[in-house]
């Protein structure tokens, strides 16, 4: 064959040319699930989906989760998810307790009562490993919230005299108004606003819908917006979104945070809240003033009382306050 037409050598492959030291190192066994494990967590994934409407952020953290343990039991066990008993997986909970705080176990743990409770459910298995653990132990943990002087202040800071001080008077009016979380306040709709019967219209957690009263202030600081602010920020294109930004773009978290720590320095707040805070404000003051705890779970959107349950202990150290405060024999 002539010397021209001879086939160049072969290139030497990556694998080859690259030292052992710098080759990329393998994905870590511990992010994925055995074979036989990874259909049971698809499955059960699938149905936090459809049954329970849970967000792609919190299948992906139970999904982890399930797949941090199966592949713990392939090294240490030579068992899959089905077949763990309860030593098993305590021997798992106190391998994983030292790299953690108890509400990191707990929550652990919590993802899988669920796994194991919807085995048990689908006839996969006859008893429940985790029937018998019991949450690890962990300190109180109370709602930060303001005081009504500093949530007052903390509204009155925007400037009603410019385009942007009356949109973002309206969105800290609504979510101390509404209690609703930031994701639910940024996520309105023009649609969603029932403005002649005072309400507004939020799909929260789980896409459950749920209807929330607006006080007279709100809806007058949003109407307001309405008619002399959201007009200039929309320009020429048609928007859903109820509050805008000044690039006709819907708000974000990351925007109203910066917005609520601005007005918070402002109010001479030392303390700079998270836009979460209002939240915590809003049911705090409720039970303050003697709203019943059912009230506040529906207009708060919680599926589970207990988690409206932090606030009547918050009621509590306020009353317990006042006592000392006020009682001639506290």
């Amino acid at each position: 064959m002539p010397s021209d037409l001879k086939r160049p050598s072969k290139r030497p492959s990556m694998r080859q040319s690259t030292p052992p030291s710098q080759r990329p190192s393998p994905r870590p066994p511990a992010a994925r699930a055995q074979g036989l494990d990874q259909p049971l967590i698809d499955a059960f994934v699938d149905a936090l989906v459809l049954e329970d409407g849970l967000a792609s952020a919190s299948t992906a953290a139970y999904a982890r989760d399930l797949n941090l343990l199966s592949s713990w039991l392939g090294e240490h066990r030579a068992c899959g998810l089905v077949q763990l008993d309860e030593p098993g997986l305590l021997a798992y909970l106190g391998a994983r307790a030292g790299r953690g705080k108890a509400t990191s176990a707990n929550r652990r743990l919590t993802v899988f009562r669920r796994f194991y409770r919807h085995l048990v459910r689908v006839g996969h298995l006859q008893a429940d490993p985790t029937i018998s653990i019991r949450s690890a132990k962990q300190p109180d943990r109370f709602p930060q919230s303001l005081t009504e002087t500093q949530v007052e202040a903390l509204l009155t800071a925007p400037d009603l005299g410019t385009p942007l001080g009356l949109r973002d008077a309206a969105m800290l009016e609504t979510l101390y108004a509404t209690g609703l979380r930031v994701s639910e306040l940024i996520g309105l709709r023009t649609i969603d606003l029932g403005l002649a019967e005072g309400v507004v219209r939020v799909i929260g957690k789980g896409n459950r819908e749920r209807m929330v009263p607006l006080g007279e202030v709100a809806l007058d600081r949003i109407r307001r917006y309405l008619r002399e602010s959201r007009p200039l920020l929309c320009g020429p294109e048609t928007v859903d979104a109820v509050f805008l930004t000044v690039r006709n773009q819907p708000m974000t978290r990351q925007h109203f945070w910066g917005l609520i720590r601005r007005y918070a320095r402002l109010a001479g707040i030392n303390r700079l809240p998270s836009p979460h805070v209002l939240r915590h404000a809003f049911a705090t003051h409720l039970m303050n003033h003697g709203a019943d705890l059912r009230v506040v779970q529906l207009l708060l959107g919680h599926a589970d009382i207990s988690t409206t349950q932090i606030y009547t202990h918050v009621a509590r150290e306020r009353l317990r306050q006042l006592h000392t405060a006020h009682h001639p024999r506290a």
